[in-house]
């Protein structure tokens, strides 16, 4: 048997499972999406949203890429942005990234990686601005701590959009959270939260939303 004959098998049992439990599961599934939370995470296939969150399908709308980031340039983030906080109208976004993130340390090298140069350049920017703290750890420290920073600063990201501050002005929503998982014990931390209405620094700020 291949691999992927394995996960197809594996799904049958796990459909069979399911309905076993609960004979409506799939049934309510398919008539309806109505989750309350966004995960913006990184694409990681150890860092699965709805196992590590204990949240059946269904329950979290979920978007992944390299390092968790919240480029405003990048038409999917920003079309999964919309239609969650706009259509499904969630009440909370999570980015959420992890420690041990290849893609962060991938940033802190000087190693020419291709068409990633791009992507990653994000990260150094974030690096950049706390450069003066990140300096002062050593090496294993200092990737830990660009990887909360970088989460930070993608929850402001989320912030800035005309997006969220239209939801904000609206209808008082969503609420915006950093998150970071370890692989090391299964735990997520919180470092960050943006409740809704915030002040930003006023340039970030549109009028007549």
């Amino acid at each position: 048997m291949t691999a992927f004959e394995r996960l197809l098998l594996a799904n049958k049992a796990w459909a069979k499972e399911k309905v076993q439990e609960d004979p409506g599961f799939f049934k309510r599934l398919a008539s309806q999406q109505s989750p309350k939370f966004l995960w913006i995470g990184c694409s990681d296939s150890r860092v699965p949203a709805n196992e590590i969150t204990g949240t059946d399908p269904g329950e979290i709308f979920v978007q992944r890429n390299i390092a968790n980031m919240v480029v405003h340039t990048d038409l999917n983030l920003l079309s999964v942005l919309e239609y969650a906080v706009h259509h499904l109208k969630v009440e909370h976004i999570i980015v959420c990234g992890h420690y041990g993130c290849g893609g962060v340390k991938a940033a802190l090298s000087h190693q020419n990686l291709g068409i990633l140069n791009k992507w990653l350049r994000n990260i150094k920017d974030v690096y950049r601005i706390h450069e003066e703290e990140l300096t002062a750890l050593d090496e294993d420290k200092q990737l830990d701590r660009l990887i909360e920073l970088n989460v930070e600063e993608q929850v402001l990201n989320l912030a800035k959009t005309s997006i969220v501050q239209k939801a904000w002005k609206h209808r008082q929503g969503p609420h915006l959270h950093g998150w970071v998982y370890s692989l090391a014990n299964g735990i997520l931390k919180t470092v960050s939260n943006i409740p809704p209405g915030a002040r930003l620094e006023s340039i970030y700020e549109f009028n007549d939303l």
